[in-house]
């Protein structure tokens, strides 16, 4: 028999206290770039996704952690009431009030169909393409006259650099800049398992700590300072 969907009010049970740590660190990310974030959670078959939208680097961030029960769960709630209600130490969490989900909510991945991208440079390319991008973006904002120094203009030399893409793989840089931002994109001998995959008009970073997602067409503007 299939259980019920978790509902607002409920206790929302991990399989460790790891894994609600893990949980609790994605979440004070998110809040970090948006006090207001929320995230949607969609669990099944023991596990619980996590989607959430940083909104400078305009990607998903989809976080993953194991339940202790096979719960099923479809809510778009507070990044921070979930974070609250995450004990130190524990294992639950009361499940926060629903809320009227952003209309990236709405439109997130799909759960199959994916297929392995090639051409994804090895790790340390990856970082060094991304130090490269941070550092050409600091030197110019730091060229820039006084009076050429606006949000617009430093928004316009963001969008140049890190819509580029990674390589021949079609993925732009601001995914790889809010996949370190977000903690999936760990130092040099951390563990390593990067791969890129494409489905239905999809990109998608998959790293061992979380994966960033991104739409392959009709994207907007983005505003990227780097961290």
């Amino acid at each position: 028999m299939t259980p019920a969907p978790l509902v607002p009010g409920q206790r929302l049970r991990l399989a460790d206290a790891g894994e609600a740590d893990d949980l609790a660190a994605f979440l004070a990310r998110l809040i970090h770039y948006d006090r207001a974030a929320v995230v949607r959670l969609q669990a099944g078959q023991g596990v619980l996704g996590v989607f959430g939208r940083p909104p400078s680097f305009e990607v998903l961030a989809i976080r993953t952690a194991r339940l202790a029960a096979a719960d099923t769960l479809d809510l778009t709630v507070s990044a921070g009431q979930l974070a609250d209600a995450l004990d130190a130490g524990g294992t639950e969490a009361v499940l926060p009030p629903a809320v009227t989900g952003p209309p990236w909510a709405g439109v997130l991945p799909p759960r199959g169909g994916w297929r392995q991208v090639s051409g994804l440079p090895e790790p340390a390319a990856v970082r060094g393409a991304l130090a490269t991008a941070v550092a050409e973006f600091r030197t110019r904002d730091a060229a820039l006259p006084e009076q050429h120094r606006t949000r617009q203009e430093r928004d316009r030399m963001g969008r140049e650099i890190w819509s580029r893409t990674l390589g021949g793989t079609g993925l732009p840089l601001r995914a790889v800049h809010a996949a370190q931002s977000l903690g999936f994109l760990r130092p040099a001998g951390a563990p390593e398992g990067l791969a890129l995959f494409a489905a239905g008009g999809w990109l998608r970073l998959r790293t061992p700590y979380g994966s960033i997602a991104v739409r392959t067409g009709g994207l907007s503007g983005l505003t990227v300072t780097p961290a």
